[in-house]
C-alpha cells in the first residue's frame, strides 16, 4: 500500500483543481522516495471518502498519472507505481548552437532516469505562460531561461520555489530564487579589458546591437565604461542596414547574423580580419574556432550552466551561481 507518510493535502479553496493536487502530491512522493516501484496506491473510492471529494474528480487524477505512465492499472487489484522516473522541463528562450551546448551538458549530466522536455517562449510572454500553467504537477523540478517582462514572476510564483531554477540572465529574479546567472555587466567588462592591447590597434570600437536582438541591455553600459575608461571612440550601431563594415574598426557583436555580413563586407573590401579590422563575437559556439582563421569570442560557460543545472535537479539544496565569462582570443581581433 501507499506509505502512511504521503499525505494529498487536499486545499479545498486553492486555485488548484483538486484533481491536480492529487497529481502533484504522488509525483512529488515519488521524487522524494516515499512512494517507490510496486507500490499500491489507494482505491479511487477510498480517496473520494477520506478526502471528501468526488470519483471523477479521483479517477481523473489516476487517468493523467497514468497516461504519463507513472501508475498502472491492474484488473481487480487497483494502481500500481510502475516507474521511478523523474521528468524535467526545461524552457529556454530559442534553440541556437550555444543554446544546444547548454542543453546537451544538461541533459548528459542526468543519469537515465531523468526524462527532460524542452520548450521555447521565443520571448514570448503568452507562450511563456501557457508553457507554465500546462506544466505544474507534471514535472519534478523546472529550469528556466526567463527574459525581460514583468508578468514571469507572477507565472513562475505557481512553481514551488524549490523545484524551479532560473538560468543564464538575472531579470526578474528575487534574493530566494535558485540561480545559475551569467554576469551581463561587470565580468563583460573585466573580460573585454583583458584584450585592450588588441583593441588599441584600431582607431575606434563599434558596437552592433541590431534592434532585433533580446540580449541583455546592460552590456551596453559596460561597454561605455570600458571605452571611456580606455578612451577608445566609440559607436551604437542598432539599424543593421546602416551597417558598414571600415577600416581600421573593431567590432563587438551580439548576434551572428551581424557576424556573417561583417565577413561577406570584408571579402568584398578585401580586408583582413585582424588585421584591417577586428570582430569580437559574444556568445561561443563550436563553429567559432574553425570560422575563418578563428572568430574572437567573449562568452560564458554554457557548458558549466549545464552541468550546475543538472547538479540542482539532483540534489535537494539551494544553488546560487555565477558562470564566468571569459574572453578567448582568436585571429579576428
Amino acid at each position: 500500500m501507499i506509505k502512511d507518510v504521503l499525505s494529498f493535502n487536499i486545499n479545498h479553496n486553492s486555485d488548484v483543481p483538486k484533481y491536480q493536487q492529487i497529481v502533484n502530491a504522488i509525483n512529488d512522493g515519488i521524487s522524494k522516495d516515499l512512494i517507490t516501484i510496486g507500490d499500491h496506491l489507494p482505491s479511487v473510492n477510498s480517496v473520494c471518502k477520506k478526502y471528501k471529494i468526488s470519483r471523477d474528480t479521483v479517477f481523473k487524477a489516476y487517468s493523467i498519472l497514468k497516461q504519463d505512465g507513472v501508475i498502472e492499472a491492474v484488473p481487480n487489484k487497483g494502481y500500481y507505481v510502475t516507474g521511478e522516473t523523474k521528468k524535467v522541463l526545461l524552457i529556454l528562450d530559442t534553440f541556437k548552437a550555444y543554446k544546444e551546448v547548454l542543453y546537451h551538458s544538461f541533459t548528459n549530466n542526468l543519469p537515465d532516469t531523468f526524462i527532460t522536455d524542452v520548450q521555447f517562449h521565443h520571448y514570448n510572454i503568452d507562450n511563456f505562460k501557457t508553457i507554465v500553467n500546462n506544466s505544474i504537477g507534471k514535472y519534478y523540478k523546472y529550469v528556466v531561461m526567463g527574459f525581460d517582462n514583468k508578468n514571469i514572476p507572477s507565472i513562475l510564483s505557481k512553481i514551488n520555489n524549490d523545484n524551479l531554477l532560473l538560468i543564464d540572465w538575472n531579470i526578474n529574479a528575487s534574493k530566494e530564487n535558485n540561480y545559475v546567472f551569467q554576469d551581463f555587466g561587470q565580468s563583460f567588462l573585466e573580460a573585454l579589458q583583458e584584450g585592450v592591447h588588441l583593441f588599441k590597434k584600431y582607431k575606434g570600437i563599434h558596437f552592433l546591437y541590431p534592434s532585433y536582438t533580446s540580449h541583455p541591455i546592460e552590456t551596453i553600459k559596460y561597454f561605455k565604461k570600458f571605452c571611456k575608461k580606455n578612451n577608445f571612440e566609440y559607436k551604437i550601431i542598432t539599424n543593421p542596414k546602416e551597417f558598414r563594415v571600415q577600416k581600421n574598426i573593431a567590432y563587438i557583436s551580439v548576434s551572428d547574423r551581424m557576424l556573417g555580413l561583417f565577413l561577406e563586407q570584408c571579402r568584398d573590401k578585401e580586408y583582413e580580419p585582424g588585421v584591417d579590422v577586428g570582430f569580437l563575437s559574444y556568445n561561443e559556439t563550436p563553429m567559432k574556432k574553425f570560422i575563418y582563421k578563428g572568430i574572437t569570442v567573449i562568452s560564458t560557460d554554457f557548458k558549466k550552466q549545464g552541468e550546475k543545472a543538472a547538479e540542482f535537479v539532483m540534489q535537494e539544496k539551494q544553488i546560487q551561481y555565477l558562470v564566468p565569462t571569459k574572453l578567448t582570443i582568436r585571429e579576428s581581433l
